[in-house]
């Protein structure tokens, strides 16, 4: 059964600045340790963290929540499995709202180009 369905775009530039004007502040922010680490390991960087950033979006949308008081930047760990594929890992308060909501998976799918970068989560109770 389908819990809930978020998506979100954002343009590229805008992480760039941010990126540029408050660097490791605005990175620490938003990712956590390992999503700063596998971001930086690419040539280009910016595609990356705004894929996470819209990752991060669309799964708050999928809650209903947004990212605020309920849920923050990061209760939501994106990562990628063996293959490639990404995938969501919850801590804190996004664990406990997959609990009180009784979902068991979460899906993403993540997409970039050089302008955008884009994210659809589904939350899921099997």
């Amino acid at each position: 059964m389908i819990l809930g369905v978020g998506i979100d775009i954002i343009e590229v530039t805008r992480i760039r600045a941010s990126v540029d004007r408050f660097g490791d502040r605005f990175l620490k922010r938003i990712l956590l340790p390992s999503e700063i680490e596998y971001c930086l390991s690419n040539r280009i960087s910016a595609p990356h963290i705004a894929a996470r950033f819209a990752a991060k979006e669309a799964v708050s949308k999928a809650f209903g929540t947004g990212i605020g008081r309920h849920l923050g930047w990061h209760d939501i760990e994106v990562l990628r499995k063996e293959s490639g594929e990404p995938q969501i890992i919850f801590h804190g308060a996004g664990q406990n709202l997959m609990k009180e909501r009784g979902g068991s998976v979460a899906h993403i799918s993540l997409s970039h180009t050089e302008f955008y970068a884009t994210a659809v989560a589904i939350l899921e109770k099997i």
